[in-house]
């Protein structure tokens, strides 16, 4: 297939790239800067400027632009940057795309399980209704974005859970702390983290290209986790304890609004549509997951 990625320079995108090139695909990747090869095609989603003949030809296009959520403390213009770097990138994909003939056959567009805001145990496929908070309200402004797209366009609206990689992205951060036995659960560690690995998530993407599905679809592995679990596993692949629990009230001090949303708040999402498709995951366990994370 010829595959067009848009935020092709994070940790999903980086490695997206390479195991579409690896598996035999051609893949080219949008930047904002100079393009360094022939594989890189200039944008500027802020001025919604793209060339539709970036998009001419592609099979797919799959979406992962947006500013970072957990970089920044979240004051009221990093919210709305959150927000609107998602819309003018979404944005300008599809009025590109409204400018071909033949548009694209596939937009795959990335959002995420925020969607459905803080579900506590509620079980979570694909119908359920959006939640509550300020994640919730931009990954349904979001999807609503790429549903924008031209008539006969396949639209997926991949609402992904927390990645586990051997280091960056979500659990940049906490890694390194289990790696050295100081880390541990946060808050109660009984809200539900639904997780993925990074080569699931970006076979996920493969799969969903060749694929018929449309619509949202839950990106996580099959067997749900709640953040003791999680945790546990983790440093017990990595031979390590996991005695220091960060108390709610200590995140939300330093972290306000951010913790409550990102750290605190459970999602149990099954990925229904994923398993009623077939797919086959590298790492559907989470003893498996951790083995994984932990043999670098």
């Amino acid at each position: 297939m010829h595959i067009v990625i848009s935020g092709a320079s994070g940790l999903i995108g980086t490695t997206l790239s390479a195991s579409l090139r690896q598996a035999g695909h051609e893949v080219v990747t949008l930047v904002r800067r100079k393009p360094a090869s022939p594989a890189e095609i200039q944008w500027d989603p802020e001025a919604h400027r793209l060339d539709p003949a970036a998009l001419a030809g592609a099979d797919a296009v799959i979406n992962l632009s947006g500013a970072g959520i957990g970089d920044r403390p979240w004051t009221g213009s990093r919210i709305r940057e959150l927000l609107s770097s998602r819309l003018r990138a979404t944005g300008t994909l599809v009025e590109a795309m409204g400018k071909l003939e033949n548009p694209p056959r596939t937009f795959i567009s990335q959002s995420g399980a925020d969607f459905y805001g803080d579900s506590g145990s509620a079980q979570l496929r694909e119908d359920a209704s959006p939640g509550s908070g300020i994640l919730a309200r931009i990954c349904v402004e979001w999807e609503a974005a790429a549903h924008e797209a031209p008539a006969g366009v396949r639209v997926v609206t991949t609402r992904s859970g927390i990645v586990l990689s051997r280091s960056g992205g979500s659990m940049g951060r906490l890694l390194p702390l289990l790696r050295l036995g100081v880390g541990g659960p946060l808050g109660n560690g009984r809200q539900y983290w639904p997780w993925i690995t990074l080569p699931d998530i970006c076979a996920v993407f493969e799969f969903l290209a060749r694929s018929d599905i449309h619509g949202p679809v839950n990106v996580c592995a099959p067997q749900e986790a709640d953040v003791n679990t999680l945790i546990g596993a983790l440093a017990s692949a990595l031979h390590r304890p996991a005695f220091f629990r960060v108390p709610a009230p200590a995140l939300r001090l330093v972290m306000g609004k951010m913790a409550n949303e990102l750290l605190l708040s459970g999602k149990r999402m099954e990925p229904a549509v994923l398993e009623a498709a077939g797919f086959q995951w590298q790492h559907p366990s989470l003893s498996q997951a951790a083995a994984w994370v932990a043999a670098r």
